[in-house]
């Protein structure tokens, strides 16, 4: 049960009072402070006088204390619906991004950083991971290609590439497509989702318009009985963000030509020597290995699809002409999972209102990991505010807050802020993800600064008659960036740049993984759920009035509802796998192309959509006669664009979330004193240590990959 007492933190929250002005000043007075710093280092010490404390103790020192400020101003671009304020955001970011390279490219700060790596001082590990880290981040910036066109050509492009990732996620972020369909058209969709599409007027009286933002869109594919709906809503998905086609492609010829300045074969090379995997070798025998063993399983079930779309049709009295198309995929699979497993998404979802939901994730967190959540809200917000104003320290009023503390067996220290924006709204981020807003680290007086970590999600709102629900779909989700909000809040490191989550991209994922787990058991499931009409008497009228006479359900999920919802855990499992494996080859694929010319003359667009008809075998809008190029769907893989460039395997490589799962929490999953040691030895590291060494500390051996093909049924 989570904490209603208020306690005062030793730290107070952030604020989030910036104007458009004062972002961009803020952003040039943190460059400006880092640079004094920087350029005292460079005139007061001499290479063969430089130490760890005379050169990268200050460059950490100055580090750490701008991404306390640093994180937020970046941070509005994501969440603000004032485009003021998310260009100034931009703005900042730009500047902010253009510094980190300039020092990243300072050859006299190279010198004196390589003058102590020869010394070979004896260091604690994780001042040894510094200066390694610092060391060849000069060299892969490009300080080690002679002084003249090559390196200046290379800055040329790195600038490029900051100008152009910034764009594509404005871009993203401000897409405002729509469709507008007739009433009979979205017969099917869910009535909490069609309370929430904006009526036509004029000329559009009598239609409703459909955005192309989750939840609306996967919705649709997921339960409009018409085909057509289905289909128009899939492709004007796949080509939302058309002016990032252009982007995306600028961004991957530079990439390659940068990599190819450094000496490397391509960009792939040049990501992965800083990842788990070490080689792009590694990484395309994984990714073959597993197409391998997924494309008898994905042909069967597609196979299953097929023959539920043709009864289907037949009962209608309309033929069927042997295909699924990316925009039945979703809707057959509800089918079968209604038809075959008694899964019924609706109802399950109306066991699972979002605050309660939270209130018990939270609940299993604190158990597990030894902590205290206490919201913060109300007049509270003033206590803890030095301008007494509580709007100041939450950037919009649906923001929760809470302090996270170690419960008082852990210590009952303080450990952070969490803050949830749960809900939609213009120009916000569209998708669900955990963002930094200050990192942990230990102050140069010895104290702790405490981090402050960021859910921003855009689950259904809530109405006055009915709460917002959750799919398991979406359980799954927020219990897993939840686990990188935890990573985020118990990380304890002694500099900022390995805090939390910021480690090798193809390990970052492994923490939220296995997390996951937890959303496929029973009594998890059960603790989780309350049915909606228990939460007030308006809720209880409400859904009487839709009930039809039938008796209230019970208060908790009941056994039956989840034995099916866990049967149909792998259902067309491979065929999701196959979809993942999709985007994870197609990245590799633009990032070590066969020479600079291929990946210039490259049709992405082309290539992505052939790519996934290979793998798949789904038939898209190329069966119809519309070309190759009928989409751009990856015009909004932001994640492609920023740190998981040749790193999106990680979201399929589950091989380190699984191997921990069921080797420590498979026969007692609320096993407090594992949850501790699981804390402890993983959590806590962050990046401050190699990542192989923190698995195979916790593990106690080497990892291996036998959990991870047994859970797909794949051995």
């Amino acid at each position: 049960m989570l904490s209603k007492k208020l306690r005062i933190p030793p730290q107070a929250p952030p604020r989030f009072t910036n104007n458009p002005i004062s972002i961009v000043e803020d952003a040039k007075h943190l460059i400006e402070r880092s640079c004094k710093v920087q350029d005292q280092i460079t005139q007061n010490v001499q290479p063969d006088a430089a130490t760890f404390s005379s050169v990268l103790l200050p460059l950490a020192r100055a580090e750490n204390v701008m991404q306390v400020e640093s994180h937020i101003l970046g941070f509005y671009k994501d969440i603000s619906s004032d485009p003021k304020l998310r260009d100034a955001s931009s703005e900042a970011q730009e500047l902010l991004d253009n510094f980190s390279l300039e020092a990243a490219m300072r050859e006299d700060l190279y010198h004196l950083v390589d003058a102590v790596l020869r010394k070979k001082e004896h260091l604690d590990p994780e001042c040894a991971q510094l200066l390694q880290k610092q060391h060849k981040g000069y060299i892969r910036n490009g300080l080690r290609l002679p002084a003249g066109h090559k390196r200046a050509r290379f800055e040329e492009i790195q600038k490029r590439l900051i100008q152009l990732r910034i764009e594509f996620r404005r871009n993203q972020n401000e897409d405002d497509g729509s469709i507008l369909f007739l009433s009979y058209e979205l017969d099917g969709i869910p009535e909490d989702v069609l309370s929430e599409l904006e009526r036509g007027t004029g000329e559009e009286e009598g239609k409703l318009r459909l955005t192309l933002q989750y939840p609306q869109s996967f919705a649709t594919q997921k339960h409009a009985k018409n085909s057509e709906t289905r289909k128009r809503c899939y492709i004007a998905a796949e080509n939302k963000c058309d002016e990032n086609v252009p982007i995306f492609q600028e961004i991957m010829v530079l990439r390659d030509e940068a990599a190819r300045l450094l000496g490397y074969p391509n960009h792939a090379a040049f990501s992965i020597e800083e990842k788990m995997a070490k080689n792009p070798e590694t990484v395309d025998v994984f990714l073959e290995d597993l197409r391998s063993r997924l494309t008898t399983g994905g042909r069967n079930e597609l196979e299953n699809l097929k023959q539920l779309k043709k009864a289907d049709l037949e009962s209608q009295g309309q033929p069927f002409d042997g295909r699924i198309f990316h925009w039945d995929l979703e809707f057959y699979k509800e089918v079968m999972l209604e038809t075959q497993y008694s899964v019924d998404e609706q109802k399950i979802a109306e066991y699972f209102p979002l605050q309660t939901t939270i209130s018990g994730m939270l609940s299993i967190f604190q158990h597990l990991f030894g902590l205290d959540f206490v919201e913060i809200a109300g007049d509270e917000k003033n206590t803890l505010n030095a301008s007494r104003k509580d709007s100041d320290i939450v950037w919009h009023e649906d923001v929760q807050v809470f302090s996270v503390w170690d419960n008082e067996e852990q210590s009952g220290g303080f450990l952070g802020y969490l803050y949830l924006d749960l809900f939609p709204r213009e120009a916000k981020y569209g998708q669900v993800a955990n963002f930094n807003l200050q990192p942990g680290f230990l102050r140069e007086d010895g104290t702790r600064q405490y981090p402050a970590t960021a859910l921003v999600c855009n689950f259904t709102k809530p109405t006055s008659n009915k709460p917002s629900l959750l799919k398991h779909n979406e359980i799954v989700l927020l219990f897993h960036e939840l686990g990188h909000g935890i990573h985020d809040l118990v990380s304890k490191t002694t500099y900022a740049r390995f805090h939390g989550t910021i480690t090798a991209v193809d390990f970052g994922e492994a923490p939220s993984q296995m997390l996951e787990n937890w959303c496929w058991m029973a009594p998890i499931l059960k603790s989780l759920s309350r049915h909606y009409s228990f939460l007030s008497p308006q809720y209880h009228n409400s859904w009487k009035e839709q009930a039809h006479g039938e008796a209230q359900p019970p208060e908790q999920i009941p056994d039956d509802m989840i034995e099916g919802l866990t049967r149909a855990k792998h259902v067309n499992g491979a065929l999701y796998y196959l979809r993942l494996l999709h985007v994870s080859i197609f990245d590799m694929m633009i990032h070590e192309p066969a020479s600079h010319e291929a990946i210039k003359s490259m049709n992405i667009s082309a290539a992505y959509n052939k790519l996934r008809k290979a793998l798949t075998q789904i038939d898209g809008p190329e069966e119809l006669g519309q070309g190759d190029e009928w989409g751009h769907g990856h015009a909004d893989l932001g994640h492609v664009i920023d740190e998981y460039d040749a790193g999106v395997y990680a979201y399929l490589s589950k091989v380190f979330a699984d191997d921990m799962f069921f080797a420590v929490f498979k026969p007692d999953p609320m096993n407090a004193i594992e949850g501790r040691r699981y804390r402890h030895a993983v959590l806590e590291k962050g990046g401050s240590q190699d990542e192989m060494k923190t698995v195979v500390d916790f593990l106690g051996r080497e990892p291996s990959a036998e959990a991870f093909y047994k859970e797909l049924g794949l051995e």
